[in-house]
């Protein structure tokens, strides 16, 4: 009988059986939180991992804050498309297969700003960046293979603007930012998915949960106020919050249980949380689920041309 996981399962307990030798993966943003957790728990589980940072010397540390994992380091900033370019390109050149990449590096609530390339940086840094990477390193990938982003229930923020991308005609508000940044990278996987599941390469997203990391570094006091009054704001009396941290052994957990565990048809081209596949859910007052305009292959389509025309590159899966 399967084992059933949630939202307090860690990461080694989803891995408790698994054997990863042989397997390769890639893990972007190694340097901090989820990153170094999921990179250590898959190599205590056999598997071989190459992971990216903008700053190798912090996640040199940070990995060795871990227990210093066998981790192959690459330099990358997800914020400069000749860097996510370079790094590909390496990555490409070693010419060695990876059985998974799971896009975790990311942003969240940052002031108003500009990537190298002169994107919005949420947008520019949470999706656009792990849209040029991944695609370029799908050469490398198998039948069998599966591409996880990290999204959020951030997602149920906002939709993508595809009209108004980087905040020129709109007002930019943090958390605005933050949950078009999120809902793409929900809609990448849609069409990646799409693209790639006929050669047996799935692509799904997940939540990992609400947790402390230094994802939050940007959210000024204020901004956390802001986001637990949205949290709870639906909360009934005499009942619990809506919303709990989870650990970082927690928050990894999800990444893990869509790369290894759970079914590649269930996850594939959907939304998860707490180690399972979401339903939609539309309620405009409700965390639960995932919001229908994130999994809308049309609207998927749409982004991937747009990211393309913003990227000035073209993607022919």
């Amino acid at each position: 009988m399967a084992k059933t996981f949630g939202a307090e399962s860690t990461a080694d307990e989803v891995l408790e059986g698994v054997n990863l030798s042989g397997k390769r993966v890639l893990v972007t943003g190694v340097s901090a939180g989820l990153g170094v957790e999921t990179a250590r728990s898959l190599v205590a589980h056999g598997a071989t991992v190459v992971g990216t940072a903008r700053d190798l010397s912090k996640a040199r540390r940070a990995l060795a804050e871990a227990g210093n994992p066998a981790v192959e380091l690459v330099e990358m900033d997800l914020a400069s498309l000749a860097s996510v370019r370079k790094a590909a390109d390496d990555l490409l050149k070693r010419a060695k297969p990876f059985d998974a990449i799971i896009a975790n590096a990311g942003v969240m609530a940052c002031p108003q700003g500009k990537t190298a390339d002169g994107f919005e940086t949420q947008f520019g840094t949470n999706h656009l960046g792990h849209f040029v990477f991944v695609n370029k390193l799908v050469p490398l990938l198998h039948a069998g293979s599966r591409i996880v982003t990290l999204s959020s229930a951030g997602h149920q923020i906002s939709d993508v603007n595809l009209e108004d991308p980087n905040f020129e005609h709109t007002e930019y508000q943090p958390f605005t930012g933050y949950g078009r940044s999120k809902t793409a990278n929900i809609l990448y996987a849609v069409a990646l998915d799409n693209r790639l599941k006929g050669r047996g390469i799935r692509a799904t997203s997940i939540h990992p949960g609400g947790i402390q990391t230094e994802l939050g570094r940007h959210m000024t006091p204020e901004l956390v106020e802001q986001m637990m009054a949205r949290i709870n704001r639906d909360a009934k009396p005499g009942q619990a919050p809506a919303f709990r941290f989870k650990s970082v052994p927690q928050g990894s957990a999800t990444s893990v249980w869509a790369g290894f565990v759970g079914p590649a048809d269930a996850v594939g081209g959907h939304y998860c949380e707490d180690c399972h596949v979401c339903e939609i859910n539309d309620d405009a007052n409700s965390r639960v689920g995932v919001r229908s305009y994130a999994l809308n292959l049309d609207h998927a389509n749409a982004l991937w041309r747009k990211s393309e025309e913003m990227v000035g590159e073209r993607f022919t899966l």
